[in-house]
């Protein structure tokens, strides 16, 4: 019964539980700048649309309804500059971590197949190479990277954790290698809205990949751009070569996104003024964070864009945690990133404006 868990590092959001129970005792209460999740309100017109299709008593589709379909190709056409988007280029997801974890396996990729991923990155990327039995590897540059056997290349931009964007001629050599060598590539887009000192480009922006979708597939989540973390809602464009073969596995195996998500996507990506609160309510929140940690003595490195701050006091990250947890504030710790991060922690903007006003009274003192 443990031989799939056996493959699996220890999951380490449980190595913080004792930084947390400290903060926790903090006299006005813990500040937790931790995992990231969205603590404002979902917009009501949202809130709505699922509550009117509340009465779903069939299955639903795992490719979608076709109002839904509608939504994300009109979507990406008009947010990130995709041309000629079909249907075909279009699968829901049930939230991007369960595709994250299981795309390796959905795949077919097993031993002897390498799975490669940024240096500093979200740790799911590693436990779908793991859990598919494949091999995987980091790195700085994918074209550094031997093409021999690499089946799948990870992106992020925005990165979690850094914050880092890929500039469009980045992505254009990267394409373009990855291309000729018969890589495929996913691109992590789910912060793609959230570009502060950079304008994040998708992968999917004819100016990177020539007007051709072939071999490229970009990932895109609604929990974080429209507070839906709770509804597991998120989406996969690009190449239909890939897409198909994924869709009929995702139909055997029943992944589908609950009808009243799906109604709850459409009028998400139908709407862009909550979008644009929500994003000044971040940029608040991130200008009184930025100025307390660099009054604090901290760095801030890359952090254009994205729902977090890349701090560090040239320490280690674990000296960060508990220093900060002392002060009733969460944080996380780099090294869950990779360990190039050991010295760096990643503060999270995802808490109340009166939590962050706390934070940053506290790291005035």
């Amino acid at each position: 019964m443990s031989a799939v868990s056996d493959r699996l590092p220890v999951f380490p959001w449980d190595k913080l539980e004792p930084y947390k129970k400290t903060a926790a005792a903090h006299p006005d209460g813990i500040v937790d700048l931790s995992v990231g999740t969205p603590v404002d309100p979902v917009p009501e017109l949202i809130q709505k649309a699922l509550i009117a299709a509340a009465d779903s008593p069939g299955y639903p589709t795992v490719w979608g309804t076709p109002e839904l379909r509608d939504a994300l190709t009109g979507w990406l056409e008009r947010r990130l500059g995709a041309r000629g988007v079909t249907h075909r280029h279009v699968l829901p997801i049930v939230g991007s971590k369960e595709l994250v974890a299981w795309l390796p396996t959905q795949l077919g990729l097993g031993p002897g197949d390498r799975v490669a991923y940024p240096r500093l990155a979200y740790p799911t990327y590693e436990v779908g190479a793991r859990l598919a039995r494949a091999e995987h590897e980091v790195y700085d540059d994918p074209t550094d990277l031997d093409p021999a056997g690499l089946k799948l290349l990870w992106l992020n931009s925005p990165s979690n954790p850094t914050g880092r964007v890929l500039d469009k001629a980045e992505l254009t050599r990267i394409v373009a290698w990855a291309r000729e060598h018969g890589v495929l590539v996913f691109s992590d887009e789910c912060y793609i809205e959230l570009g502060w000192e950079a304008e994040p480009v998708s992968v999917l922006h004819p100016d990177v990949n020539g007007g051709s979708y072939e071999g490229i597939v970009s990932v895109h989540s609604l929990s974080k751009r429209s507070n839906l973390a709770g509804y597991r809602a998120a989406f996969l464009a690009g190449d239909p070569a890939v897409l198909g073969p994924l869709l009929e596995i995702r139909k055997h195996g029943g992944m589908m996104t609950s009808a009243p998500t799906q109604a709850a996507v459409v009028a998400a990506l139908g709407d862009d003024v909550h979008v644009r609160e929500q994003r000044e309510r971040y940029a608040s929140r991130r200008t009184l964070l930025r100025d307390a940690l660099l009054g604090n003595g901290f760095r801030i490195e890359h952090s254009e864009a994205s729902l977090y701050l890349w701090a560090t006091r040239d320490e280690s990250c674990w000296t960060t945690v508990s220093r900060l947890a002392d002060l009733g504030i969460l944080v996380a710790p780099g090294d869950f990133y990779g360990t190039a991060g050991e010295k760096f922690v990643r503060v999270a903007l995802t808490a109340t404006d009166e939590r962050v006003r706390a934070a940053a009274q506290r790291l005035a003192r």
